[in-house]
């Protein structure tokens, strides 16, 4: 079993994720900036004072309103509706094409973009730097560590280097304790992780945070040789007879009725003894520090006798 991560320093150690070139610049501000490199590569300069502020992520959404900046939000993408601790007057904006016009109007003091928010587009936000919008952009993390980096960056940019500690250290002690756990067991039990029902399957291999999860709470992720977000054949998960299957699908209205019924899956292990679960969409989706949401539940789920059901 991996050694379970401990919390990191606020200073960050940033690695670029997924290969992506920096998506973010070097901005002016009428107050004397700070530079920071955000967790792109890209050097930019932060405003001494931010007040308003546009997120086109809902894990970074998720992360400022954590911190206690929510009501500074003036925009956010559509999947963030919902989320606790937004305004709900703020302009809501497309993920991966933003309607730049209106961000442009807004100019907001800073801008949080992710991988997921650019769009074809060599420099999407070079008109906003220019503008003296600061545009610090966060790729997508594949590990608990990288989710813990990230917190601290945005909590670096708040000046909230305290709160950002705190939020840290609170994930990682729950990580702490469902490993813990997990280190006692003895006869692991297979996984499958399914994040998109039939006929188009989708799950994960290693290198990404939710395969993590299930190695720390003692469990087999029985894609694991590979690497990555996969789309899966029904084919692979029937010959892999897992013990248990999760699934954190909510587009449909019974996802684990579906897999239950699921043609040719009746000798599955999982299904046999109706080891599938539900999992929460959003938690198990969102690499920030409600991911341990999503842990205890895979945890509960997989071992209820360790974890309590």
């Amino acid at each position: 079993m991996k050694k379970t991560q401990k919390a990191l320093s606020l200073v960050l150690a940033v690695v670029l994720v997924l290969g992506l070139a920096a998506c973010g610049g070097t901005s002016a501000s009428d107050s004397a900036p700070r530079t920071l490199t955000d967790p792109s590569g890209a050097e930019i300069s932060v405003p001494e004072e931010i007040g308003t502020v546009a997120v086109l992520a809902p894990s970074l959404a998720e992360t400022v309103a954590a911190l206690g900046h929510g009501e500074q939000i003036v925009a956010y993408d559509s999947s963030s509706l919902g989320l606790e601790g937004l305004p709900a007057e703020a302009l809501v904006l497309d993920l991966s094409d933003p309607d730049m016009e209106q961000l442009t109007a807004l100019k907001p003091d800073l801008l949080l973009v992710t991988n997921m928010s650019l769009y074809d587009q060599e420099d999407p936000y070079r008109g906003l730097i220019d503008l003296g919008v600061c545009v610090a952009c966060v790729p997508t993390s594949d590990s608990l560590a990288g989710i813990e980096s990230d917190i601290a960056f945005v909590a670096s940019l708040f000046g909230e280097e305290e709160k950002g500690r705190e939020l840290v250290d609170s994930m990682q002690a729950e990580v702490d304790r469902l490993a813990a756990i997990g280190a006692t067991v003895t006869e692991k039990k297979s996984v499958y992780f399914e994040i998109s029902a039939a006929p188009y399957l989708y799950s994960f291999g290693s290198g990404v945070f939710l395969d993590e999860m299930l190695d720390l709470i003692g469990a087999e992720n029985i894609l694991g040789a590979e690497e990555g977000w996969l789309s899966v054949t029904e084919e692979t998960v029937v010959a892999a007879d897992p013990d248990v299957i999760l699934t954190n699908v909510n587009y449909i209205d019974d996802p684990v009725g579906e897999i239950l019924a699921r043609p040719g899956w009746e000798a599955v292990t999982a299904v046999k003894n109706g080891a599938v679960y539900s999992i929460d969409n959003m938690a198990s989706s969102l690499p920030d520090h409600n991911v341990v949401k999503a842990m205890r539940q895979m945890a509960q789920a997989i071992y209820p006798e360790l974890y309590g059901a």
